[in-house]
């Protein structure tokens, strides 16, 4: 398992990126609720209202991904204080650093990964 110490900034680090991401893409939304460019009786196009709200709605499920993320790293925090850190939560297999270091929240070893997004995509989700 890797540092704790190293662990636990990996973690803030990525939470910061999330955020960061997070509020301008908030911010952006807020910006087209405010200034809407395809009300007609404002003199704007049907068209540029449907781009709008397609953007909207990206950004809103950009956002929805976000907070899992976040959630998912305040998992990773509570299981490196309990010393679960670092141990598939399907399969009780220690996690390759190497995976940790580039995914430090991530909740499965790589097999364990692979089988999730496999029965998803069986699902159709």
């Amino acid at each position: 398992m890797s540092d704790p110490n190293r662990t636990e900034k990996l973690l803030e680090q990525e939470r910061a990126r999330l955020n960061d991401i997070r509020s301008s893409l908030t911010e952006a939304a807020e910006d087209v609720e405010r200034d809407p460019t395809g009300d007609p009786s404002a003199g704007g196009h049907v068209a540029d209202a449907g781009s709008e709200m397609f953007d909207r709605a990206r950004d809103l499920s950009i956002i929805s991904e976000i907070d899992a993320q976040l959630a998912d790293i305040d998992h990773a925090e509570a299981r490196l204080s309990n010393g679960t850190y670092g141990t598939c939560e399907a399969c009780g297999k220690t996690i390759d650093s190497e995976r940790l270091a580039v995914r430090p929240a991530t909740r499965f070893c790589i097999e364990d990964q692979l089988g999730l997004e496999r029965e998803m995509q069986a699902r159709g989700a």
